[in-house]
């Protein structure tokens, strides 16, 4: 099963085109990669690229990619398709493809894109993929575009964007963390007398708090 995102962005084909096609500039908004390189190439071959992606603790995953071809489509749309592969023994994604496609409509352009891929370590690898990789591949995914769009509708940097989310999420898991605090924990505490003594009085407070 490939991973699909697909996201309505205001803005001009050229510049769309532009931000995912130029690697400076792709590798600033999608979070799946870190580092982005063309290589170089003849007139009638087709760009082949590497790309780097930290996974923490200094560790990092590197890959080849090649752009299988550009097409245009009717009513001004275009595809971008692309194969990838890892020989890096720490990479979970062994080989895949997959393909861009903008699509043009009356206010915005349908952005989207389709991805899939086949994985390493057996069935270990398949299942680490089913349960957590691919979700969060596909969440990455997902927030990479907004990303892009926000940059294009309304000027925000990615990387400026990355840290508003960092802080919101921090925020709310402040105010979730409080919450619980107040709502749990205090509602559920108990005065330990002062010489520690277990008196009646102690475990009429034990039983009241296991009864909520």
């Amino acid at each position: 099963m490939g991973i699909y995102v697909e996201i309505p962005i205001c803005a001009s084909m050229d510049e769309l085109w532009e931000k995912t096609q130029n690697p400076q500039l792709h590798q600033r908004w999608d979070l799946r990669f870190n580092q982005i390189e063309y290589l170089p190439r003849e007139a009638d071959e087709p760009q082949k690229f590497l790309y780097r992606t930290r996974i923490g603790f200094g560790f990092t995953i590197d890959g080849n990619g090649e752009s299988t071809g550009n097409r245009d489509g009717d009513g001004g749309a275009r595809t971008s398709s692309l194969k990838f592969w890892s020989a890096d023994p720490k990479s979970l994604i062994k080989v895949g493809s997959g393909y861009w496609k903008y699509v043009p409509t009356e206010t915005t352009i349908r952005f989207f894109t389709w991805y899939d891929y086949e994985t390493r370590f057996s069935v270990l690898g398949k299942v680490i993929d089913t349960c957590i990789f691919r979700p969060l591949l596909g969440w990455a995914t997902a927030w990479s575009f907004d990303r892009l769009r926000l940059w294009i509708e309304r000027g925000i940097p990615p990387e400026v964007s990355q840290v508003r989310a960092l802080v919101y999420l921090v925020a709310r898991s402040t105010i979730a963390f409080i919450w619980l605090y107040h709502g749990l924990v205090r509602s559920c505490s108990i005065t330990i007398p002062s010489n520690w003594t277990f008196s009646a009085e102690l475990a009429h407070q034990v039983r009241a708090c296991r009864s909520r």
